[in-house]
């Protein structure tokens, strides 16, 4: 069984490349969606804690692998030193049962929601989309600003966070990226007049982040935080004006801006599931005075391409730890002859 410890992973984006991986891995994923039906899919199973939620996300492609993250979100960790959101993940083969692949995900994580953002931007924003507002400058940030430049011209960042010292780690780091950064006092400034909106904050409750008045038409948003029962971002009279795309909507339903809707306005409002937009069935944009919303909450597909394609570059680059975590046995019944 293979391991990919966050040194793993790290060597393979340097063998890669780090905006190759996240092309290819926006190709892995419109394959992957492009063979939606091929997938037994459900809606993560969640346990709501004190300080957080746990949540496992497994998904199995009937013709090859089954995959499972587990993945935390705890937004006072960073009060102790502690990471927001930490994951990990397995890739098995579906005809044995058999573990091929143990990975870090935290990073992967980031990764595959990078990717899977850019590529539902670059089915719905505007082509001359040239200006993003960034709301909330966390672990994520700059994975988005560097999946989002992939797809579209993005000439000017202009981004707010509640925690002055996350804005500064985000100048440090996107400092050398080519792109004009623009520090706002409050969210209203970030918006107003942006192309594209992002918004990744953390906090655990039903939150105003964007109100509906900064709104402009044309605008895409990329609703991205808003993942788990309770946890929204969007005024929720900004939706009806929206053509609104969800990845799952079963999940969503759950989980999303839509939560807050019953099954039938939800029903009503949801426009495609990314999927759709994927095969061309659907159109993400059909004018530029369109305002459209990826409310998007993360699924198990996305872990699936992400470990997929981790798996096939460490093998193509001869990287992570070969363990054994299954017992080597001559008889495959006499289970105990391994620990003798």
């Amino acid at each position: 069984m293979k391991i990919i410890t966050v040194e793993s992973l790290t060597k393979i984006l340097d063998k890669h490349g780090f905006d190759q991986f996240l092309v290819d891995l926006m190709q892995a994923l419109k394959r992957d969606y492009g063979r939606w039906q091929s997938f037994t899919k459900m809606p993560r199973p969640s346990m709501h804690v004190p300080g957080g939620v746990l949540e496992l996300m497994p998904i199995c492609d009937n013709a090859a692998y089954y995959t499972f993250k587990y993945v935390n979100c705890h937004p006072k960790n960073p009060l102790t030193g502690k990471q927001t959101v930490v994951a990990t993940g397995q890739l098995s083969q579906i005809d044995t049962g058999y573990p091929l692949m143990f990975s870090e995900m935290t990073v992967l994580t980031a990764l595959r929601t990078a990717a899977n953002a850019a590529l539902a931007t670059n089915l719905m924003a505007r082509k001359d989309s040239h200006i993003l507002a960034l709301i909330g400058t966390g672990a994520q940030s700059e994975f988005q600003v560097k999946g989002l430049k992939l797809v579209r011209d993005i000439k000017e960042v202009r981004y707010f966070d509640i925690d002055p010292k996350a804005m500064a780690k985000f100048e440090k780091n996107m400092r050398s990226i080519g792109i004009k950064l623009v520090r706002c006092h409050d969210t209203e400034a970030a918006v107003k007049g942006a192309d594209i909106i992002t918004t990744i904050t953390a906090c655990k409750a039903n939150v105003d982040v964007i109100k509906n008045k900064w709104v402009k038409a044309g605008v895409h948003i990329n609703a991205l935080g808003g993942d788990t029962i309770g946890k929204t971002e969007l005024e929720l009279s900004i939706l009806p004006r929206c053509r609104v795309m969800v990845e799952y909507f079963d999940q969503s339903f759950i989980e999303g801006e839509i939560q807050r809707l019953n099954l039938k306005e939800a029903k009503k409002l949801v426009y495609a599931e990314l999927f759709e937009l994927v095969n061309g069935s659907k159109k993400g944009r059909t004018n530029d005075q369109e305002i459209t919303l990826f409310d998007s909450v993360g699924i198990a597909l996305e872990d699936y391409s992400a470990l997929r394609l981790t798996y096939e570059l460490a093998n193509k680059y001869n990287l992570g730890e070969e363990r054994n975590f299954t017992p080597p046995v001559n008889n495959p019944k006499n289970l105990l002859s391994a620990l003798l």
